[in-house]
């Protein structure tokens, strides 16, 4: 039986993953410090059904690095799949220091921690972020990541040349995945998915930033987590992948499709573009076509129909 050692195993895409993990039979360790970034209690319910079929729960902040240390000694995982990290663009400007503690700190613990430990395999969630406003469409992994528009993009791009050196230095066989806006039930409640459809269902307005024509390879959680645990079950000696939906939906048109699916139409409240916030996400997905067997199944009117029946239905209302 393989273990696996999920970081963030609490928080939207871990829990995910975690789920995914167990259904297929690993062993799964949780780490996560429940954090208040947003509501705990949105954690604590992703992982009581973990916990009740097995998972394995530590309480534990990856900034601790002797606790890291020993909590991966004492599993003893066969892999580790890195999902915990300080989310948000916007954030990370108002508070660099903390994103790079978590982020670029944090992962060193864990790289150190499996190389102390002679993990084998350890998988890296790293962010479509990285590319910045790259004029080169659809972003692809070869193709140069020097201009970070943000910290929390500069803290991914650290993270993986981190990645890289243990590879290169000690052997670590090690995946990073570039994430593009992940979205479906049990989002984040910061992201644009969930802010919007609750706003629109309570007839409250929105914050649409910029004129609408921003454009987002929004990509449903399930495509994500078969990716995740595709690089869980193919080790490379190192590779850095796209995980996206390889369709770009504006702005608009996703205010748009939610107003269709819940029969409302929207109260849009204009504000000027943010800071650090790209103009476009768009993945190339040949490589994780060719080395996953990726194949992302869910278009955005199927995704955020599946996310508003959840949210309707299930998610915690304030």
């Amino acid at each position: 039986m393989t273990k696996t050692l999920v970081t963030g195993g609490a928080g939207f895409i871990g829990s995910h993953t975690s789920r995914a993990l167990l259904s297929q039979g690993d062993e799964v360790v949780i780490v996560d410090n429940f954090n208040d970034y947003y509501n705990p209690g949105i954690k604590e319910k992703n992982v009581e059904d973990l916990v009740a079929n097995g998972a394995e729960l530590h309480r534990l902040d990856i900034r601790d690095q002797e606790g890291v240390a020993k909590l991966v000694a004492l599993t003893k995982p066969d892999k580790i799949v890195h999902i915990a990290a300080r989310a948000g663009v916007r954030p990370s400007i108002q508070d660099p220091l903390l994103y790079e503690q978590v982020n670029v700190g944090g992962t060193v613990n864990l790289l150190e921690a499996a190389r102390a430990s002679e993990v084998p395999h350890f998988v890296f969630a790293s962010s479509s972020s990285v590319y910045g406003n790259s004029d080169k469409i659809p972003f692809s992994e070869d193709q140069p990541v020097d201009n970070p528009i943000s910290p929390y993009a500069a803290t991914k791009r650290a993270g993986e040349m981190f990645c890289e050196n243990y590879s290169r230095l000690f052997g670590l066989q090690t995946t990073c995945l570039r994430f593009f806006t992940v979205y479906g039930p049990s989002g984040r409640p910061d992201m644009a998915p969930y802010l919007f459809t609750k706003a629109i269902s309570a007839g409250r307005p929105i914050k649409r930033f910029g004129d609408g024509s921003t454009k987002r390879d929004y990509t449903f959680i399930s495509d994500i987590v078969a990716g995740v645990v595709a690089a869980t079950e193919n080790p490379f000696p190192f590779e850095i992948i796209n995980l996206g939906n390889h369709q770009t939906v504006s702005l608009t048109e996703f205010i748009t499709t939610i107003e269709d699916i819940l029969g409302k139409k929207a109260v849009i409240e204009q504000h000027p573009k943010q800071p650090g916030d790209v103009d476009m996400t768009y993945a190339n997905i040949d490589k994780a076509k060719r080395l996953l067997n990726y194949d992302p199944k869910t278009n955005i009117k199927q995704g955020m129909s599946k996310f508003i029946e959840w949210y309707l239905n299930e998610a915690p209302k304030d």
